[in-house]
């Protein structure tokens, strides 16, 4: 009689524990999906990141039409438009602005009259760019006009006459030095930060296997 009692006592003790444990486990897999959350908001913040682009006009005095260059781009959280006139000053463009300039551009791609699509040598005898091609040309224009990126992507005159959309070949190097050093940077975050968040699961799994062995051989004596 006193050894069935024992064991239901004994059966009782283990339930009881064995749900405390269970509880335990189901914490920490909580903590777990709570703390990725500020990962995945911080990634969602690097992705966003845009490019500063300074676009200089030059006005042809024989023609007396305005013709424009990057000068100088670099990798930002927000993106910006500074355009430099003719006689040194300078504005951001307004977002307004912004969307009329690749909305106009947008048409003439759709109608086959963009500069951005003709042959390189058709360009630089017109003169070159006008603002709103220059701004397609930039590292700005995924982020401002990505649907028309789209459009433009593939086409091999578009890739040359972005390359001549500089003011010289040393501003189109630095300006890919400086986006490759930017993705190589967010690339190695990420991969650190995944690291870090793989570290700790396998931290708090180890725990709950501890924690479970441990149990198991207590409840055995």
């Amino acid at each position: 009689m006193n050894r069935h009692i024992k064991k239901i006592s004994n059966a009782t003790l283990i339930g009881s524990r064995g749900a405390l444990i269970l509880t335990t486990m189901q914490g920490c897999g909580d903590n777990s999906q709570n703390s990725s959350q500020p990962e995945q908001s911080s990634q969602t913040t690097i992705q966003k990141k845009g490019a500063t682009v300074t676009i200089q006009e030059i006005i042809n005095k024989d023609t007396n039409k305005s013709t424009y260059k990057i000068i100088d781009e670099v990798p930002s959280v927000n993106t910006r438009v500074i355009l430099r006139d003719a006689n040194g000053t300078e504005r951001i463009l307004s977002q307004a602005e912004i969307d009329k300039l690749v909305k106009e551009e947008e048409k003439r791609v759709e109608a086959g009259t963009s500069a951005l699509t003709k042959k390189p040598e058709e360009v630089k005898d017109s003169g070159g760019l006008g603002l709103a091609g220059t701004l397609m040309a930039s590292m700005a224009a995924g982020a401002i006009g990505a649907a028309l990126m789209n459009k433009l992507s593939n086409n091999q005159n578009y890739q040359q006459n972005r390359r001549a959309s500089y003011s010289s070949p040393s501003v189109y190097s630095r300006s890919q030095s400086n986006f490759s050093r930017a993705r190589s940077s967010f690339s190695s975050s990420s991969s650190r930060r995944a690291t870090t968040t793989s570290s700790s699961t396998t931290r708090r799994s180890g725990f709950g296997s501890r924690t479970r062995s441990s149990s198991r051989l207590g409840f055995g004596g």
